[in-house]
């Protein structure tokens, strides 16, 4: 949680520079969504999300360096700079992306689940969508065929109260967006999106249904970002005093403090720590920096693939 909230500070710092440039989704106060999610997954799930999809990215391991320069537009980056800040991939971590079309990735996650199903293994696939995304005709299409076919798939809506700048009450009748699954009979349930100890325990239930055959959950995650949608975005649209009032549930610093109340760490250990995701953030910069943009090339690469992932005899 830490190297991903130093990291998005870092972000935009360098989009301040113009060393990253076009769109930028900062993921500052959403940040134990993933945390928890990462402790409840194991190894051979896959995750897919929309565009706010550093964090993401991050959770499931792929290097600060790779993704520093893939905002930088580099061909060290984790999409060999083809992709920026929206469109982050890795086949080696089963991140599936980081998607720019509002709620495109919503069926593309139960597609993937679809395949993991087939293909017989216990795999699950954590579909991430903001409130906004909800409004897709294509939820509902893939809520009904999710549940259809029992799919081992998790669709997690990090409600973070803004599509862009507009609020939840200014867009459904529904406030609690978690209900909306219950047109399919799928589970579902809302949790608190700032605590990473209840998204794990929330994540590990709707896993461990889909691992067993009983099929998707839908989860709403209570959340909030403290920056505006993206990096151009002044957001005027909310008070000071909302933005304070979240912050005191900060998700990093109530962490922190469960840390030392409980002595996992001293506080000592916890600085030292600290100091070392600070300059692995640092370190990143000066990475992205000295990679060299993509050449001309490879624009008609990685535009088919070459072979499938799985052959079923």
């Amino acid at each position: 949680m830490f190297l991903i909230r130093r990291f998005e500070e870092k972000s935009a710092q360098m989009y301040g520079q113009n060393k990253i440039r076009g769109f930028c989704h900062l993921y500052i106060g959403q940040e134990a969504v993933v945390a928890g999610m990462v402790s409840a997954k194991k190894d051979g799930d896959k995750v897919i999300t929309a565009y706010r999809d550093h964090g993401h990215a991050l959770a499931m391991g792929i290097s600060a360096n790779a993704v520093m320069a893939e905002l930088f537009g580099r061909i060290d980056g984790c999409s060999k700079g083809k992709g920026g800040s929206m469109h982050m991939f890795s086949k080696e971590h089963n991140f599936f992306g980081g998607h720019g079309i509002v709620g495109g990735q919503i069926p593309l996650g139960a597609g993937i689940a679809l395949a993991d199903q087939y293909a017989g293994n216990d795999n699950v696939t954590f579909c991430y969508m903001g409130d906004g995304a909800v409004r897709q005709g294509a939820l509902h299409e893939t809520f009904n065929m999710a549940m259809l076919w029992k799919l081992p798939v998790v669709f997690i809506c990090e409600n973070n109260n803004y599509a862009m700048g507009t609020s939840v009450e200014r867009t459904t009748n529904v406030l609690d967006i978690y209900k909306m699954a219950s047109a399919y009979e799928m589970p579902a349930e809302q949790a608190d999106g700032m605590s990473c100890e209840t998204v794990h325990d929330c994540m590990d239930r709707a896993a461990t249904r889909a691992r067993n055959g009983e099929g998707p959950t839908f989860i709403e995650l209570k959340t909030y970002r403290y920056r505006g949608h993206s990096m151009s975005d002044p957001a005027k649209y909310r008070t000071k005093d909302e933005v304070k009032d979240y912050k005191k549930v900060d998700p990093v610093e109530v962490v922190r403090a469960t840390i030392l109340k409980n002595k996992y760490m001293s506080e000592k250990e916890l600085l030292a720590l600290e100091e070392e995701v600070e300059k692995e953030v640092a370190d990143s910069v000066e990475f992205a920096d000295n990679s060299p943009f993509p050449d001309a090339e490879e624009l008609y690469k990685d535009v088919y693939v070459d072979e499938y992932p799985f052959i079923v005899e």
